[in-house]
């Protein structure tokens, strides 16, 4: 049980790593509106989001991946969509509460291996896990019912694309990267690659 005791070190760094995507999560939120000014004259702005969603799992799959700890997921995206909200996101509290289901997307795969498997299938399935939860959130919150079938599959695929690709595939290689430069040595990624 005390491998999942969190240390200081950790909290610190879970702490900092969550700033860094607070400022990632409120870029995207200008990229999306960016994007949708793009897409409205080709009447496609509702895939806007869709296409930059995935950066609002990072801290979620990142932490964990590099921590491999209970309940980092859920923590670090809380955390980073706090810090997003203090910045002036215009979505205002309401993202703290995207951030709890979005993280618990991710820790729900990660304890399903017990937090024992931490590679590049589990960081896919993790961020396919905040894609499912934060879409089953949009479904309810945004209203995604009143809309077709055919254009929430198309928001669904675009999504989970946009979530494997920031959330799995690049968080995996930024988690890898940084063991390998030996900054992660008292994380559990950092002794793993050691």
């Amino acid at each position: 049980m005390s491998k999942f005791k969190w240390k200081l070190h950790e909290v610190i760094f879970v702490a900092m790593l969550c700033i860094v995507f607070g400022v990632v999560y409120l870029a995207g939120v200008y990229l999306a509106s960016f994007l949708s000014t793009v897409l409205t004259p080709f009447g496609l702005a509702p895939l806007a989001n869709e296409i930059v969603f995935g950066v609002w799992f990072m801290a979620s799959t990142l932490a964990a991946y590099i921590l491999q700890k209970p309940g980092v997921a859920i923590v670090s995206e809380v955390l980073a969509a706090l810090i997003e909200v203090l910045m002036g996101n215009m979505y205002g509290p309401m993202v703290i509460v995207a951030g709890i289901i979005q993280g618990a997307g991710g820790e729900i795969v990660f304890a399903g291996w017990k937090y024992k498997r931490f590679d590049a299938l589990t960081m896919n399935l993790a961020a396919a896990g905040c894609c499912i939860t934060s879409f089953l959130w949009s479904f309810v919150r945004s209203g995604y019912g009143l809309l077709s079938v055919k254009l929430l599959i198309v928001m669904f695929l675009i999504r989970l694309v946009s979530s494997v690709l920031f959330a799995g595939v690049l968080c995996k290689l930024m988690g890898d990267g940084l063991a390998k430069t030996g900054l992660l040595k008292s994380y559990a990624l950092g002794r793993a690659n050691a």
